[in-house]
């Protein structure tokens, strides 16, 4: 495979950078460039002192006039390509432990599948594909840009681009590219609204050109930014960032094919972490459970009704005045929380608790005093704690980048959530952490100290401990209102969030580091439950994202709405987080978070919730309750959800366990598998969940008909086992029932489920298989099946990866047989025979070691 990564960069003439090729087939530029504001009168830099070479290429860039808009131009930028070096410089660049750059391969330039060309006056650049001459990105059109606070750079669009990514937004999968603008700035941001900055941020897209392939471009920066997608006056469409601060560091992914680029994204920000096995189980939470008791009423309930519960959840209700690790004394007393946990153990059930970010500042509180003690917690410029309000009033903030932070928060985990005389918790769910403040302007405590911190936000930028490090961001800035504003939801960049002229205790801002806080949070709380338990694979759920996040944790969609319309959402948001930003394990507030569900949407939703990879029911207090047995429609749908769902878990873990190993998407859209079909580029209402099944709900409101579309292959209707081909035509199904949802297996694939349901996980990985073999056009399939033991974090030789391949006349299993278990496949069915029979031969056959027949 030609070796397709390129890094360069452009700084300070100074300093230098670094950049590699590496075998993944991405190409990485990182750069800094002078920002423009008036372009009609500004023509960039020119390249002069250019050394050129197989393994590197060096340049100093010198700015041509003065360009100064919002803030000061910076004159002289050094453009450096090579293999790997190292960087050193004062404009702020995303720490290596916040996320790891990839190693390099030290590669060639000649056998790169991407090539990178430049202009000398003005300054431009190029990146090609190697093996066409396709240009995927192109600056010329507009000179380069780069100012202290504001940096700009744009590149050519082809006519009509098929754009993805750039999230998290609620808006369409396809993005607009017409007067569009993504704000990528992590806020609260409830009932998820269209056209504006959610909780996450995730710079990278994918540029999709049909049969002439995909690729990817993801910059490395943290700081807050606008993307825009238009068209210029000479009708040349366009991408353009607008930064205001930071490195234009930038990754270009060559694909060439979509799952390629998928893989080569996952490389580049991290693998993701491998779920255990039982979080692939129904979920049930609701903000507003008034006692424990009722708690425990909610759980005899599902059981009662023969609705399979994996896990409750514990909202805030169960703290003493919203104080993390704390229970309340007389509505969730600890020794009753204990009980409930035991029992859910005892009956193979799970218990996960939220904590938020915002520690009570109260004398008395034993977490504030010891964190206070161990200096953890961010501070105003006089040296104070800095406050603001979260749910248990006045708070402060842990310093995720202060050395003592870590061993201050696994304590408290440990202390709290202690087996023997805690709560004997399986995860943890980490909200508020964008990080949510409830202090909506910076005129919150304006009496206090804070005071004379606002009156001083030009303060020098200096570390709290330790020896100086690079890359802390230029002195001298205005860190509450740049010139350049992005179109944050809330206004000012510091408004419902922590004040952005904090330093951090490495001596970096919030101005700088604000997009990757609330990942820092969870992924403390994941070392928290390495360290509480090394052996097994910890779980956390976080509401804040940035780039990388799937290496400590999953994510959910926030805090949607009962609406139609985010029903719809939820699947445009599962597919750009599976396929496009490598966070496999995500799913929304089935039914809905805000306002009251209805019957006939929440039993939709339970079907649709059910073929996504994180599956949890959850309300806000505010709302009605809306568990699955309060409907007889739900009630039914939420029965045959669950039971499919739970036969195909195994199938769903496979995917899970692949995309963990090497990035492979496990919720795909249909231009995934065939990126030729023009069709399916805007199609944001289906999805491929694993290899081998199209998923079509019905989306419109209180509707029982769907129209889906099938490629032109073969398939079959997973319920009926019937045969259809697809023609590349658009379906229309009526008379659909309120627990039906249309799905179907795409022809050449194979598909192991387990025969029977159960109401725990840990009961069905007791349940024998059948395998399903699904022909393609030219007779054949295959498939495969991960089993482990599906909790440890390293399952050694303790596993098998079985691969299943039908030839048309003859199946085997083969692969590797390393975990022992007692289930075996009980039989193996073949679809689409002669008139479209259906054929099935029956074993039992061990999954000890390999197996086959032929016919």
């Amino acid at each position: 495979m030609p070796v397709s990564l390129l890094w360069c960069c452009l700084l300070f003439a100074s300093f230098h950078c670094r950049m590699a090729f590496l075998w993944i087939a991405s190409l990485v530029l990182c750069s800094l460039w002078g920002a423009r504001g008036q372009t009609e009168r500004c023509s960039g830099y020119e390249a002069i002192n250019v050394l050129k070479a197989d393994s590197y290429l060096i340049a100093d860039l010198v700015l041509i006039g003065n360009c100064s808009s919002h803030s000061s131009d910076i004159e002289n930028l050094r453009l450096l390509v090579e293999y790997q070096t190292d960087a050193d410089s004062q404009v702020f660049q995303v720490q290596e432990h916040v996320l790891p750059r990839p190693r390099s391969e030290n590669a060639s330039s000649n056998s790169s599948g991407l090539q990178f060309s430049f202009t000398q006056s003005p300054f431009a650049f190029s990146v090609t594909r190697a093996s066409t001459g396709e240009t995927l990105f192109d600056t010329a059109d507009t000179p380069l840009i780069f100012e202290t606070q504001y940096i700009r750079l744009r590149t050519r669009l082809p006519s009509n681009p098929n754009i993805y990514g750039l999230g998290e937004h609620s808006d369409d999968f396809r993005l607009p590219t017409w007067n569009y603008t993504r704000t990528l700035w992590n806020t609260e941001s409830p009932m998820i609204p269209n056209g504006l900055n959610l909780y996450g941020s995730h710079p990278v897209y994918f540029d999709h050109r049909g049969e002439s392939g995909t690729h990817g471009v993801f910059l490395r920066s943290s700081n807050g930014m606008d993307v825009k997608l238009g068209t210029s006056d000479q009708g040349q469409q366009f991408l353009e960032y607008n930064v205001i601060g930071g490195v234009f560091d930038f990754y270009f992914l060559a694909g060439p094919t979509p799952r390629d680029v998928s893989k080569q994204y996952a490389e580049v920000v991290g693998l993701p972490a491998f779920v255990p096995y039982w979080v692939l189980g129904f979920h049930q939470c609701k903000y507003g459970y008034k006692s424990i008791d009722e708690v425990r009423q909610v759980v005899d309930t599902y059981a009662a009704v023969g609705i399979p519960l994996e896990t409750m959840w514990g909202d805030i209700d169960y703290m003493s005045d919203h104080q993390d690790f704390t229970t309340d004394g007389s509505r969730y007393p600890l020794e009753k929380v204990r009980q409930l946990v035991q029992s859910l153990h005892d009956n193979g059930q799970h218990y996960v608790q939220i904590l938020d970010p915002g520690i009570h500042r109260a004398g008395g509180y034993p977490t504030y005093t010891r964190g206070a003690e161990q200096n953890v917690f961010l501070k105003a410029a006089d040296g104070s704690f800095y406050r603001g309000f979260q749910w248990p009033g006045e708070v402060v903030w842990p310093d995720w980048l202060h050395p003592n932070t870590q061993e201050w928060w696994t304590d408290e985990i440990r202390r709290f959530y202690d087996p023997n005389s805690g709560v004997n918790v399986d995860g943890l769910w980490v909200d508020m952490n964008e990080a949510s403040n409830m202090c909506e302007s910076t005129s919150c405590f304006a009496s206090t100290s804070a005071r004379t911190w606002v009156a001083n936000k030009g303060i020098a930028v200096r570390k709290r401990y330790g020896d100086p490090v690079p890359f802390l961001g230029v002195p001298e800035r205005d860190l509450f209102n740049p010139l350049y504003r992005i179109q944050n939801r809330w206004g000012d960049i510091s408004s419902k969030t922590l004040w952005t002229n904090i330093t951090n205790a490495d001596g970096t801002h919030q101005y700088d580091t604000h997009n990757f806080y609330g990942t820092m949070m969870a992924g403390a709380t994941r070392n928290a439950l390495l360290s509480r338990n090394s052996a097994v694979r910890p779980f956390v759920l976080t509401r804040s994202t940035f780039a990388g996040v799937g290496r400590v944790a999953a994510h959910w969609f926030g805090d949607n709405a009962s609406r139609w319309d985010h029903y719809r959402t939820t699947i445009r948001q599962m597919l750009s987080f599976t396929a496009l930003h490598a966070v496999p394990f995500v799913g929304s507030d089935v039914c809905g978070f805000n306002e009251n569900a209805t019957e006939k949407m929440c039993a939709r939703w339970a079907l649709l919730g059910a073929f996504q990879p994180f599956y949890r029911n959850h309300a806000d207090i505010t709302a009605n309750r809306q568990e699955f047995y309060l409907w007889p429609l739900v009630t039914q749908a939420a029965k045959k959800a669950i039971d499919t769902r739970y036969k195909l878990l195994d199938y769903m873990y496979t995917s899970l366990w692949k995309a963990s190993a090497d990035g492979t998407p496990n919720a795909s859209p249909l231009w995934f598998f065939y990126p030729s079909d023009s069709n399916t580029f805007g199609i944001q209402n289906q999805w491929m969940l694993g290899d081998a099944l199209l998923v079509s709900p019905v989306v419109d409101d209180d509707s029982q008909s769907v129209s889906f579309y099938l490629p032109d292959d073969i398939w079959y209707d997973f319920w009926t086992f019937e045969q259809k081909a697809g023609g590349g035509q658009t379906h229309r199904l009526d008379g659909v029932q309120w627990d039906e949802i249309p799905v179907h297996i795409r022809g050449g694939t194979i598909l192991a489920m387990r025969t029977e349901s159960a109401n725990t996980t840990a009961q069905l990985r007791e349940k024998n298989f059948r395998i399903i073999v699904a022909p393609g056009k030219d007779g054949t399939a295959k498939g495969e099946l991960y089993l482990d033991d599906g909790a440890s974090l390293d399952v050694g030789g303790n596993k098998s990866e079985i691969g299943f391949v039908w030839d048309g006349q003859s199946f085997a299993a083969n692969g590797t047989f390393g975990f022992e278990t007692d289930v075996k496949v009980e039989r193996v069915v073949v679809l689409g025979g002669e008139g479209g029979e259906v054929v099935t031969h029956e074993g039992p056959w061990g999954l000890g070691g390999g197996f086959g027949f032929h016919l």
